[in-house]
């Protein structure tokens, strides 16, 4: 079993960390006294906190909060409470067993129309991370000449058979970012291909002993399946939609309106530690010692801290250092829960046939998106937010998406159900 009190750490790590903190924990925060902020009106309603997480490198700045002590600062315990599988959090999340959870934006969509399991109003507190995921071909297609996009739709064409491919939840990130790349290439994943839900850790494993011939997934399953020499990166998810949302802070509805002010206290929290980790390579050094441990990610340090830094491979000799990494803050630029996000994830949905009908795109984002929370935490930790709840952006396709008419671009693609 693991160790659900994921504040255990080596002592001499934990000691490290914190010593490295200690600056930045204490600055963080001008002006505000922690003793006031957590005995007046704005004291939380529930002061312990147990939020889920997956093992992937992205789920940094949830553990980072909590073993730094950023909760303490706003009256909260976070308890970090590692999870199995995708299906695992979302029924947790719906039961009331955690209060919260580092998810899949795309679940969070799913659960709250009720196409991604039992239907219940959510809440995206803030997104926690923007690119750092990749697509994984296997060893063999590799030597069989399919590299990339194009080589890969090439490969399907001549040599019929079936290609089965992997992703971690059905409404998830993951199946989008794989569904997305396929069809840019002229490869329906619904028609062409057998698609299977696995979860994260299992992923390399699976591909070992050959059950799919590719999979999306977070890191650091990407690299690993190259230290491992069974797989090569095909494309990074940042290649397909530059600084695209992935990971957010989820809840219920009800959680939310029940502890408003724990809500935003964990907000602020994660922000603290979001902005400790993209503060420089010091710091994000001792996240990847941090989380590789075995109550975290359960992984060696060198398979999650070169692609943090944006060093990469592509396991064909191929090395690069991408501007687009992952990224936990980014001044503030990567936690905003823009509408246009949540709505894009709607679009998917609705293009793959999850979605029978199309929702009021706008509504449901406004609904799930605690845009006004974000903002007052945001604006007393001094963390500028956006002019406007929407952004634009052309993905690998050459499509801009902007959320101004999310029916005519769920509508628009060749490739679709």
């Amino acid at each position: 079993m693991p160790d659900h009190n994921a504040r255990t750490l080596p002592q001499l790590g934990r000691r490290a960390v914190l010593k490295a903190a200690a600056g930045a924990a204490a600055t963080t925060l001008p002006g505000l006294n922690t003793a006031v902020w957590a005995a007046g009106s704005d004291k939380p309603e529930k002061e312990e906190v147990r939020i889920g997480f997956i093992p992937l490198t992205d789920c940094a700045s949830v553990v980072m909060a909590s073993v730094l002590g950023f909760d303490k600062k706003y009256g909260i315990k976070i308890v970090p409470t590692k999870e199995a599988s995708w299906a695992g959090v979302r029924d947790k999340l719906v039961n009331g067993e955690l209060d919260m959870a580092h998810v899949l934006y795309g679940l969070v969509y799913g659960v709250h129309l009720g196409v991604g399991g039992p239907k219940k109003d959510m809440a995206v507190l803030m997104t926690l991370n923007n690119n750092g995921q990749a697509i994984t071909l296997s060893k063999k297609l590799a030597d069989k000449g399919a590299v990339d996009g194009a080589s890969l739709a090439k490969l399907m064409a001549a040599d019929k058979r079936d290609y089965t491919f992997a992703q971690t939840f059905p409404t998830g990130t993951h199946a989008m970012w794989l569904y997305y790349w396929l069809a840019t290439y002229g490869i329906n994943p619904m028609k062409d291909a057998k698609v299977i839900t696995v979860p994260p850790p299992q992923m390399v494993a699976n591909m070992r002993v050959g059950n799919m011939d590719g999979y999306c997934v977070g890191e650091p399953w990407g690299h690993r399946a190259i230290a491992d020499g069974i797989g090569i990166t095909a494309v990074t998810t940042q290649d397909i939609w530059k600084d695209h949302p992935e990971k957010v802070l989820g809840a219920t509805g009800d959680f939310v309106k029940k502890h408003p002010n724990t809500a935003r206290a964990v907000i602020m929290a994660v922000l603290d530690a979001s902005r400790w980790i993209d503060a420089g390579l010091q710091n994000k050094n001792k996240m990847a010692e941090t989380v590789a441990d075995k109550a975290y990610v359960n992984t060696s340090v060198d398979v999650i801290n070169q692609r943090i830094l944006g060093r990469y491979q592509n396991g064909l000799g191929k090395t690069w250092d991408d501007p687009n990494y992952m990224k936990f803050f980014n001044d503030g630029a990567v936690n905003f829960p823009y509408l246009s996000d949540g709505m894009w994830f709607l679009t998917q949905h609705k293009r793959w046939g999850l979605l029978k009908e199309h929702p009021d795109y706008l509504a449901v984002a406004q609904q799930v998106n605690q845009i006004a929370l974000y903002k007052e935490a945001a604006s007393a930790l001094k963390v500028s937010v956006p002019a406007s709840p929407m952004r634009s952006s052309k993905l690998i396709d050459g499509v801009v998406w902007d959320g101004k008419n999310a029916k005519a671009y769920a509508d628009g693609f060749a490739v679709k159900v």
